[in-house]
């Protein structure tokens, strides 16, 4: 018998147009395998997630950049659909921002956490979150919020190189700029370039020191705060590679215990007085020791399920029992259970698939994309990667051909050329070398 309460349906809403999210697969299958129906609120183009047996029904996002009176219109259309309240889980920050801001529209038609305040918001902006950071003692980054490119540069020579350059609200970055959330920068004109860029990007740029990690200094807390405050699902993980390298999602990781760490979390969590899925990133400097919080992310971490425990119970599953007045199963952890997102790290999938052999016991893992009880979304996942793999290389030779010819059209330009010569006939000295005029067209 499942431990949820399978008469309340779950709606997941994510704004963001991203159809290689794991993280929306992993909460539509965590819930589906539980007996809970599953609606989804997300752009359905080709995405692999609609494969899923676990997904009950797709329904149209608000577009990105929406205002929350969209998104309020948008989730009350999923309401037709709906028996019952449901828990509603937004999955990107954009919907996590907007359903805070909604709590008191939607708290009549959906089971959510009570917000406290603009809670959400401070630690989602990456220029507020630093300011939360200084009140509550965490170690945080040295952050610059430079005001022109002149002060891009000062920042960078003051801060160091290599430097972090982020956007504050990354959730409004268009997709056709190609910028990306973080940038690591090299020297102070790539600084004044991303300055440069900030109508693009649509909230300010950031300037951070970067923090040397040690190996595997990357860490990340997942939790779920109920309704009284306490902390429950979840644990410390480690991350072991992400994507961008040293800036971006992690791709492969364990869970790995660390008491100090999520003590430090938790007290974190509850000096905010936060309700609701937590996702925090931290990275421990090499030289002091000291773990510094690099992001707050106020919803589900794209590799929540890396900490589903030995009761099967992930932030997920918490949050849908804690507001349906259910008690959480007393911890499992599963420490050493590892998570892979195959298609960016897929030799680290291949090993994590390999057949057994003498090796230390070890939890069962994990792979975003591939299940044996819910293929589609694998199969379907690995012909759009191949696809957008394709695409992205083609634009790439098309780029580097362009340069060169580019290039050689420079080197070889128009060059000043002496006139031919009939043999036999001798140069005019009383007349100048020149290339003829040519000769003009009939009118």
């Amino acid at each position: 018998m499942s431990p949820l309460d399978t008469r309340i349906p779950a709606v997941l809403l994510r704004i963001d147009r991203n159809p290689f999210h794991h993280g929306t697969l992993g909460a539509v299958r965590s819930l589906g395998r539980a007996g809970v129906q599953v609606h989804l609120v997300a752009d359905d183009r080709e995405s692999p997630v609609r494969r899923s047996r676990y997904l009950h029904r797709m329904h149209q996002p608000p577009a990105p950049g929406s205002p929350p009176a969209e998104v309020a219109a948008a989730l009350r259309r999923v309401t037709r659909h709906l028996t019952a309240p449901a828990v509603l889980i937004p999955l990107d920050d954009a919907g996590a921002l907007a359903v805070s801001a909604l709590y008191a529209e939607l708290s009549d038609r959906f089971l959510l956490p009570r917000p406290t305040g603009d809670t959400a918001e401070r630690v989602a902006d990456k220029a507020s979150l630093a300011r939360v950071c200084a009140r509550a003692g965490v170690a945080h980054p040295t952050t610059v919020v430079p005001e022109s490119a002149a002060d891009a540069v000062g920042a960078v020579a003051r801060l160091g190189l290599p430097a972090v350059a982020k956007w504050s609200r990354p959730w409004l970055l268009p997709h056709h700029t190609g910028l990306r959330s973080t940038t690591l920068i090299g020297s102070p004109h790539e600084a004044a370039a991303l300055f440069e860029r900030r109508d693009e990007a649509g909230s300010r740029l950031l300037l951070q020191a970067f923090v040397p990690g040690a190996r595997d200094g990357d860490w990340f807390v997942h939790g779920c705060a109920g309704r009284d405050g306490v902390v429950r699902g979840g644990g410390t993980g480690r991350k072991h590679r992400s994507w961008p390298r040293s800036a971006g999602l992690t791709v492969s990781g364990t869970w790995t215990e660390n008491r100090e760490l999520w003590s430090a979390a938790t007290r974190l969590i509850t000096s905010l007085g936060y309700r609701g899925v937590f996702d925090l990133d931290f990275r421990r400097d090499a030289a002091t020791g000291d773990f510094h919080l690099i992001d707050f992310n106020p919803r589900p971490g794209a590799q929540f399920r890396l900490f589903a425990d030995g009761t099967g119970t992930d932030v997920v599953r918490a949050l849908h029992l804690d507001l349906t007045h259910r008690p959480v199963p007393a911890p499992h952890p599963l420490e050493g259970r590892a998570y892979v997102v195959e298609n960016y790290a897929p030799l680290t999938a291949l090993r994590a698939l390999a057949l057994p052999g003498p090796r230390e016991p070890s939890p069962p893992g994990e792979l975003a994309w591939h299940a044996g009880d819910d293929p589609g979304p694998g199969a379907a996942m690995r012909r759009l990667w191949l696809r957008h793999v394709t695409r992205r290389l083609c634009d790439a030779v098309v780029r580097r051909s362009r340069r060169v010819l580019a290039l050689f059209s420079f080197r070889s330009g128009p060059r000043e050329l002496a006139p031919a010569v009939v043999p036999g006939q001798k140069k005019r000295a009383d007349r100048p070398e020149s290339v003829p005029s040519p000769t003009r067209e009939p009118r």
